[in-house]
């Protein structure tokens, strides 16, 4: 063995004997064939801060999903007992209690990917999600997390503008996608390398006839104001309420389309949003054409919340089969791992680096 390749060897085993990172390329996850997808939008915890023990879930995942974009939520649903009585709520719609953000949400998911060994580590790509997008400090609490876990964090999300039921329900100020805050949330993953996943319903959930769907204007322009900062849309800004606006794939496709937002990707999360690109032949062959048209720009996701077992985790999975059988097999690896894999290993070294440079 050459001395060079002892000393990287050693340098390694050094680094995990004291608990310090370990360079970008030993935590690369070597590809495995046999996985169907890798899983950009999984929460490992509910709004109750409860969930799956993460090495539960690594057998739940199993020999099906290679890598997952693990974070927990970043909201706490208040047990007022004035309101639900003996009752817990575990959801947001089970009390008209508000939610409030929930920090200690970030150590946790870095507590619990620090607990596994290296192999299973990179497996994981743990996203800082435990901060207000209304709070100019927002993103001073994001680099301090990089700095108290260095090696563990390759994004931020999913984090919540604008979404039915939820906004409304957050203690304090309500974000919003002209705050100047989030401006030094994007600013400052753009800096780092971070990826970003931001939900943000593309219309209200009840809107009068004719009215402009200003969400998805809105984000437009703050993904124009930070063309170096890597976002995904959430659901393509869909929801349990917030259907399809008028020409949704073409707004996607126009936006996707634009030279001025090549940061844009979508993330086809949660069985709400399979119900409506799989709900007929025809919507599912307009899907797969947007896909088609766009390959790089799309990914896969399951928006499971704690599961218990791999059936239901891969519930979405299932969902798409008619969608996935569209595809080209190029493509339809592209949505399943590839982009994942690409963005994810950039960010992976990115963060890396920058944490080398910007040390506690």
């Amino acid at each position: 063995m050459r001395a060079t390749a002892r000393a990287r060897l050693a340098g390694v085993a050094l680094a995990a004997a004291v608990g310090l990172p370990r360079p970008a390329a030993a935590q690369a996850a070597a590809p495995n064939p046999g996985y169907v997808a890798n899983d950009v939008h999984f929460h490992l915890t509910n709004y109750v801060q409860q969930g799956t023990d993460i090495r539960e879930f690594l057998k739940i995942m199993g020999t099906k999903v290679g890598r997952v974009a693990l974070f927990g939520i970043p909201l706490q649903q208040a047990w007022s007992y004035a309101n639900t009585g003996d009752f817990a709520p575990t959801y947001y719609l089970q009390s008209d209690a508000p939610l409030y953000y929930y920090s200690f949400t970030d150590a946790f998911i870095a507590m619990a990917y620090r607990s596994l060994p290296s192999a299973d580590q990179a497996r994981f790509d743990p996203m800082i999600t435990g901060f207000n997008p209304a709070d100019m400090y927002a993103a001073d609490h994001i680099k301090r997390v990089l700095q108290t876990f260095p090696g563990v964090f390759s994004g931020i999300g999913e984090f919540t503008i604008h979404k039915e039921f939820v906004s409304a329900k957050v203690a304090g100020e309500t974000a919003s996608l002209t705050n100047p805050a989030l401006d030094r949330i994007l600013e400052f993953a753009g800096e780092v390398g971070l990826v970003v996943l931001l939900h943000n319903d593309a219309d209200m959930p009840f809107p009068r006839p004719g009215q402009d769907p200003y969400p998805a204007v809105q984000l437009a322009a703050v993904l124009r104001r930070h063309p170096k900062t890597t976002v995904i849309w959430a659901h393509g800004g869909l929801g349990r309420i917030v259907h399809p606006v008028k020409d949704h794939l073409g707004i996607l496709d126009r936006g996707l389309s634009n030279p001025a937002l090549p940061n844009l990707h979508v993330d086809i999360s949660w069985d709400e949003v399979a119900k409506y690109l799989v709900a007929t032949p025809e919507t599912t062959q307009a899907a797969a054409e947007l896909i088609s048209r766009h390959p790089d720009r799309f990914l896969f996701g399951t928006d499971e919340v704690a599961p218990t077992e791999q059936a239901k985790y891969l519930k979405v999975y299932d969902m798409y089969a008619p969608l996935f059988a569209k595809l080209s097999p190029e493509v339809s690896e592209k949505l399943r791992k590839g982009n994942y894999e690409r963005l994810f290993d950039a960010a992976r070294s990115r963060v890396r680096a920058w944490e080398k440079e910007n040390p506690k």
